[in-house]
């Protein structure tokens, strides 16, 4: 979990007219290094086909699939672990019904959220809405780049900036300590997928 970059969180709202794994294989051959899959609104049997298809795909590439939420789901398809909010199952619970071998990372807005993450078992914090985005519903108010210096400063665990995050202000992010960085419709969205991930590596590598 230390060495990941670029972590991408599936949007398929953002590419209609695109297939999933299509997507998706594009951002891992442009230096995505784990993959999330997101899904608030499909029924429990759509989204374990879906965890299936992004498990065959990550497997292919020795990459890991993290499943938001849907704990039974992430089981069943043996991913490599859960993302939680939050408003979720507390960290310990989930910890008790995955395992220790999986991986928990948990959301946090504050610097009281990741202290807690971090003391309760998390293996990685996400930090954020760092900008202002469009991605998710019933999003916090941005937490600003300050946010992110925090954590630099108190908590030791790996920590990825979210929210709002392009190409066009990255640089903000990594100027503020962050060597991890997710999007949603930044990569998913693009009609480049491939080479907008290249970007990000780029200016990632030459921090």
């Amino acid at each position: 979990m230390k060495n990941f970059r670029l972590y991408a969180i599936t949007g398929e709202e953002f590419h209609p007219e695109r297939d999933l794994i299509d997507v998706m294989e594009q951002a891992i051959l442009g230096g995505v290094d784990i993959i999330q899959l997101r899904d608030k609104t499909s029924s429990k049997m759509v989204v374990l086909e879906k965890a299936k298809r992004l498990k065959a795909l990550t497997d292919q590439y020795h990459i890991p699939l993290i499943i938001n939420d849907h704990i039974d789901v992430a089981l069943a398809v043996d991913a490599s672990g859960v993302h939680v909010g939050q408003d979720d199952l507390p960290l310990e619970e989930v910890r008790k019904i995955i395992g220790k071998d999986k991986i928990i990372g948990v959301s946090t807005h504050q610097l009281t959220e990741a202290k807690k993450a971090e003391a309760n078992g998390a293996d990685y914090i996400g930090v954020g809405p760092i900008f202002t985005t469009k991605s998710k519903v019933d999003v916090v108010d941005p937490v600003t780049t300050t946010y992110i210096s925090e954590v630099v400063s108190e908590i030791s665990i790996p920590f990825v900036a979210i929210g709002g995050i392009k190409l066009h202000n990255v640089q903000q992010v990594i100027e503020a300590g962050a060597t991890r960085v997710c999007m949603i419709s930044e990569i998913v969205g693009a009609s480049d997928v491939k080479g907008v991930c290249q970007e990000f590596i780029r200016i990632l590598e030459r921090k």
